[in-house]
């Protein structure tokens, strides 16, 4: 049996060791963290919809349903060239025939990042910006700023649908707390119009939630740096916030930086139409450790990351195992798909290079998106 090791226990990592256990090939899964986080249920952490427990998966349970093995270590260095993957505890390991790389991205750090909370960093901020959360509430008023950056080597990093919906639920939260006028909100970003790559239908949707709302925004001007108290922009504008909640954008790893793999100029691995590594035979990388080649509003989302799991599994099997079939491709069906939750509702937004689409889900659609949840934990320990 053909062994491959996936480098990352997220959800390209886990869509990638289904996938190749499906395909017959004997998985190791390495992993720095003992259970999968689901990113995008993080949302209702911080205003209480959901406990931690409610947003991770054990590996595990994983590896047991599906028959792969899970490593719990770290990967400190990768070699192309010498094809070794250096892990912290158990040091230096030489390939098997087959690598995918599935380690996610880091986030830029601008300078004051510290005096942000995030809900795309580690998955125990979310507990940190949860407690937060509840001391504004106690202060009983204060100004709120939620943001996300960008990155100009490459657009696909910026992750912007998070922080709208948190947005939205800690709107929601303060609403039911019947304590919502005490506060100021406000959106900022560095693009004059944030989020306008899911579609003139979903942005003018936006724009009319916003103003509904009582929203304010801060749009269109590059943040210079984050203070205990606020945010200062280029033209020394500055924005008074008691609880900043900021999303940066994505660039490379610094493993992947640092080795000698082919990247790009933020840091993402450069892979082909089939998630090959470019000069690297065997080795493969999907999700956000990946350069994504399309067009400008491209996006690295987990339903992206598990089409490029499940295309590098059959593109192995076609290569490395003689199956019979074509060769898959990610490019052709790169999309925007979010249920935008707002709490009360939600948004569903969708969009390829043929069609956009936002579709308003008054109260529904906050349920929609809870049982998608259901839904995929479910599909992961029992299908």
């Amino acid at each position: 049996m053909k062994k491959v090791l996936v480098l990352g226990g997220g959800i390209g990592g886990v869509a990638a060791a289904i996938a190749f256990r499906k395909k017959g090939f004997e998985v190791e899964l390495v992993s720095d963290r003992n259970y999968l986080f689901i990113y995008p249920l993080a949302i209702w952490i911080p205003v209480g919809s959901a406990t931690f427990d409610d947003v991770g998966i054990p590996l595990s349970l994983l590896g047991l349903k599906h028959g792969f093995s899970v490593t719990i270590d770290k990967v400190v260095a990768l070699d192309g060239v010498q094809r070794t993957i250096t892990l912290e505890n158990k040091g230096v390991r030489n390939s098997p025939a087959l690598v995918v790389i599935a380690l996610g991205a880091s986030r830029l750090k601008p300078e004051g990042i510290e005096h942000t909370f995030s809900i795309c960093g580690k998955p125990e901020e979310s507990l940190v910006l949860r407690d937060k959360i509840e001391q504004i509430v106690a202060m009983g008023s204060g100004n709120i700023a939620f943001g996300f950056g960008g990155n100009p080597k490459d657009t696909s990093g910026v992750r912007g649908g998070p922080a709208f919906e948190l947005f939205f639920n800690v709107h929601h939260y303060l609403k039911k707390l019947g304590i919502r006028d005490h506060y100021e909100m406000t959106f900022f970003a560095p693009m004059p119009e944030p989020g306008a790559r899911m579609g003139k239908k979903a942005l003018s949707a936006l724009a009319s939630l916003f103003k509904a709302n009582n929203f304010h925004t801060h749009y269109g001007k590059k943040i210079t740096r984050f203070l205990p108290d606020g945010i200062v922009f280029e033209d020394q504008s500055q924005l008074r916030s008691d609880l900043t909640m900021f999303i940066p954008a994505g660039e490379g790893d610094e493993i992947i930086k640092n080795s000698n793999l082919p990247q790009n100029e933020a840091g993402f691995i450069c892979i082909d139409n089939f998630c090959r590594i470019e000069g690297i035979a065997g080795w493969y990388a999907v999700g956000d450790a990946a350069r994504l080649e399309g067009p400008e509003w491209r996006a690295k989302q987990g339903h992206i990351a598990e089409l490029m799991a499940g295309n590098t599994a059959w593109n192995a099997a076609v290569e490395h195992l003689g199956e019979k079939g074509v060769l898959r491709g990610y490019q052709k069906h790169l999309s925007i798909l979010c249920v935008m939750d707002m709490g009360n509702g939600a948004g569903l937004v969708y969009k390829n290079s043929i069609k956009e689409v936002f579709i308003p889900m008054p109260v529904v659609g906050h349920w929609l998106k809870k049982s998608w949840g259901h839904y995929y934990k479910l599909s992961k320990q029992w299908f």
